[in-house]
């Protein structure tokens, strides 16, 4: 995994029916109310129970999963052990980590949570609900009207990723600079309404002085966007193993490999804009 070369499981995220759901908790009754809901509720998924962080481990060296819900307090750790023990099972491929706990909110508010972490769902709201919760992950249903905001010097391929995007419901504005992107956000980032768009998807290499990353950097510093104030989703044909972890290290909530696949694409979108769509229900900005 360090010698720099990209395996198929990097960054092309499983998108499948057949989702692995990976339920890790101390509690063999928990694991298996959990799983029977989701099986219920998923019909073609694949539960991987494990009783804690050890399980938890050679279950991922094994074979990768889509999704990860943990308990807090394991009986050999923690969640948060197993969200980095996640991340560095995964590379760049990106794997939601959903931390169940039935004190999430104070945890939240302390910074307990580290990036590692995409969520948490409070125990007490029952397992129906926790399953109903990672369907939206695994499985997310489209956002009406959702405003993407697209930067790509290429009209051809522009053109393509456009129209996968607008075939799914979703609101494309097109620009092909990241100084136009920079100044049309920065236009905005004054308004009620800033950041004025839903979700930035940016490729790296631009024409102009400025690349992706460099806009990446402003929405995350000038600017002051969070990955849910504004996520961003950057395309990328470099499998530089570095080059990418320098762009999750900027900022970036995602990457996604070129040549662009529409399914992948449209996924990691939805599943961006569902997480920036939570601080709408109440639950502030962790940024």
């Amino acid at each position: 995994m360090g010698n720099g070369q990209t395996d198929a499981h990097d960054l092309r995220h499983l998108v499948s029916d057949s989702p692995r759901i990976m339920v890790v908790d101390g509690s063999k009754l928990v694991r298996r109310m959990i799983g029977d809901v989701l099986r219920k509720q998923l019909p073609a998924v694949e539960v991987v129970a494990c009783a804690g962080l050890a399980e938890a481990r050679a279950a991922l060296e094994a074979a990768p999963v889509d999704l990860v819900s943990t308990a807090l307090v394991l009986p050999d750790g923690d969640g948060l052990q197993l969200a980095r023990a996640v991340r560095w099972a995964a590379a760049q491929r990106y794997v939601p980590v959903i931390v169940v706990s039935g004190d999430a909110q104070s945890h939240l508010e302390s910074r307990r949570f580290t990036e590692d972490v995409t969520d948490y769902f409070d125990k007490g709201n029952g397992h129906q609900a926790l399953a109903t919760f990672i369907r939206g992950y695994v499985m997310p249903e489209p956002i009406p009207d959702a405003h993407v905001l697209y930067v790509e010097d290429s009209r051809t391929v522009a053109l393509a990723t456009r129209r996968m995007l607008q075939s799914h419901g979703m609101q494309v504005t097109h620009v092909i600079s990241a100084e136009e992107a920079l100044a049309w956000l920065r236009e905005r980032s004054t308004g009620d309404d800033a950041p004025g768009v839903d979700l930035l998807l940016t490729d790296v290499y631009l024409k102009g002085e400025l690349s992706g990353r460099d806009l990446l950097q402003a929405v995350r510093g000038e600017l002051g966007y969070g990955k849910r104030r504004l996520p961003v989703l950057v395309m990328t044909g470099d499998e530089n193993r570095v080059n990418q972890m320098g762009l999750l290290r900027d900022g970036a909530n995602d990457l996604v490999l070129k040549p662009i696949e529409e399914r992948l694409l449209v996924t990691k979108t939805l599943f961006q804009l569902r997480l920036a769509g939570i601080r709408e229900s109440g639950i502030e900005n962790r940024e």
